[in-house]
């Protein structure tokens, strides 16, 4: 039988998707706004010098980090949820605590600790005799370098997904499995790794979008990226409009990633229960397998946040001036303050979203959807120019109409506050909250829906009463994962932000940038202690569940 497509209804729930979607896409529409206006030569010296390597090192680091997360974030989800080995229930806590680490911090850490007079170098040296030119030793600095360091911040994207996806599997498929003879590893690639694949996808996606808007670890490694150019073409050669054109490329390959995810799919979905009746029994891992699962999952925290770690509390002990504690604490305040009201207002504006495209699922809307999400690749400081442009403009023409109606001048109204501010991050990590709650609605078959319609419930209550149950552990993922990030946005923050307001990532980049590394550690380490508290609670919520 055809399924006949109905035409898409305007109704509430529509038109609160409409006005989310225009508002998120607004700053992003005024940048690319300029995109067919004359860059005044800047795409042909660029074509003719830099461009071809910007393509190839944007793509090559997507291709290392893309793998090297889905496969670090995938293995660690599936040992800590399906194996037993010692130690599994403190590494569930410690694979998470690499997003507690900002990637700009682990650049400038990880460079001082492997340089020539680094304390690895110099170790080396001091254990063999050995002199400069005697030893090689590989370089930070490269392509490869920026890779490993991105990867093992943001794998933890793909593990939190991932485990939630695997933790949340049915029962009786696995075991189906099992009962056709199929072994742990078959049983994995045949049954799991499909199940899991939208939250896989969608933490991948996640971490690429994350690689691509980097600025402050690119950079600080050599490696020229569209990110790179953006900046050096905007703040640097004072064109906006071809800046703007290199947004919309950077862009473009996140619309050709997002693409060809969508085409592999293949058209199929991939729906489960409500719940889970009982968890699947657990693979008993001893010996020599059961220590190498240990170290597998030791690895990636220990080279993404321990060691990082453990190097920012030696430089903090070693400094004796720095930021007063009472200044640490106002920056702290500022910070959670804004980390948290972005959180929640980011959450739920992706849940109105999310449950509005399931609801009239219209290519209008998924389209909107999708470009909605788009911020999460595009650098901070573009977004904040998207957003200061704008809003400049209203200020201006306000003034203006209070001097002339009442010689009154307004000042800044709506540029450089704390709600513009809080626009700006909701645009720039709303993709982050979107993949959890897609990939959570996702796994939420139709069925109940429609069992719900049948039953005179309406919209709203259906959400409420059904869908918001089952989606707690994807909304928890979102949240989290979305406060932590705005504890550790600089770009954003250091154009849009009122004047005299710091937060603890604007004071580690100032005293950072002097080569105040001493000083900037102890704001580091206040980064990282505030955004340990929401990673615990959710590693600690993922424990308890298993």
């Amino acid at each position: 039988m055809n399924r006949s497509v109905a035409a898409p209804r305007f109704d509430v729930w529509t038109a609160i998707a409409l006005v989310l979607a225009a508002a998120t896409l607004a700053p992003i529409l005024v940048v690319t706004a300029n995109l067919l206006r004359p860059s005044q030569g800047i795409w042909s010296h660029l074509a003719a010098t830099t461009l071809p390597v910007l393509v190839i090192n944007t793509a090559l680091l997507m291709l290392g980090v893309g793998l090297s997360t889905a496969i670090i974030g995938t293995g660690t989800a599936w040992l800590t949820t399906m194996c037993r080995f010692p130690g599994r229930k403190l590494l569930t806590w410690l694979l998470v605590m690499p997003l507690a680490m900002p990637a700009y911090i682990v650049a400038y850490v990880v460079t001082d600790m492997l340089q020539f007079a680094g304390p690895v170098q110099s170790a080396l040296r001091a254990g063999f005799g050995w002199g400069r030119g005697d030893y090689w030793f590989p370089d930070i600095h490269s392509l490869s370098g920026c890779v490993a360091m991105l990867a093992l911040v943001l794998y933890p994207y793909v593990y939190l997904l991932a485990r939630a996806a695997f933790l949340e599997q049915s029962t009786a498929a696995l075991e189906a499995g099992r009962m056709l003879g199929r072994g742990p590893w078959a049983n994995f690639f045949g049954v799991a790794l499909p199940l899991a694949r939208p939250a896989i996808a969608g933490g991948t996606a996640l971490a690429l979008m994350e690689t691509l808007g980097d600025f402050g670890a690119v950079q600080f490694f050599g490696v020229d990226t569209f990110t790179t150019a953006i900046y050096r073409t905007w703040f640097g050669m004072g064109n906006q409009v071809a800046a703007a054109q290199l947004a919309a490329a950077l862009m473009g390959f996140v619309l050709l990633a997002l693409a060809l995810e969508q085409l592999s799919r293949g058209g199929r979905r991939y729906h489960q229960g409500a719940r889970r009746q009982r968890p699947p029994q657990a693979l008993e891992l001893a010996g020599v397998r059961a220590w190498a699962a240990a170290l597998a999952c030791f690895l990636p925290p220990a080279l993404g946040f321990l060691l990082p770690l453990g190097r920012l509390a030696v430089l903090a002990a070693g400094e004796d001036g720095g930021p007063s504690a009472g200044r640490l604490a106002g920056f702290a305040a500022n910070s959670l303050t804004l980390a948290a009201s972005a959180a929640l207002a980011t959450l739920i504006v992706a849940l109105a979203l999310g449950y509005a495209v399931r609801l009239r699922a219209s290519p209008l809307l998924q389209g909107l959807g999708r470009l909605a999400g788009l911020g999460y690749a595009v650098p901070g400081s573009v977004i904040a120019v998207g957003m200061l442009m704008p809003l400049a403009a209203i200020d201006n023409a306000v003034d203006r109409a209070m001097r002339e109606a009442f010689g009154i001048s307004t000042g800044l109204l709506l540029s450089g506050t704390i709600l513009a501010l809080l626009v700006a991050y909701v645009v720039r990590f709303l993709a982050l909250a979107q993949s959890a709650v897609e990939a959570g609605l996702g796994r939420i078959t139709p069925r109940m829906d429609e069992a719900a319609r049948l039953s005179g419930a309406p919209p709203f209550e259906t959400l409420r009463r059904i869908h918001l149950p089952i989606l707690r552990p994807s909304l928890l993922v979102a949240l989290l994962a979305v406060f932590v990030d705005v504890l550790k946005e600089l770009p954003a923050t250091l154009i849009v932000r009122p004047f005299n307001f710091d937060t603890l990532a604007v004071r580690v980049y100032q005293l950072a940038s002097d080569e105040r590394l001493g000083e900037a550690s102890l704001g580091a380490l206040a980064i990282v202690a505030a955004g340990l508290v929401p990673v615990t609670i959710l590693a600690a919520t993922l424990t308890r569940r298993r």
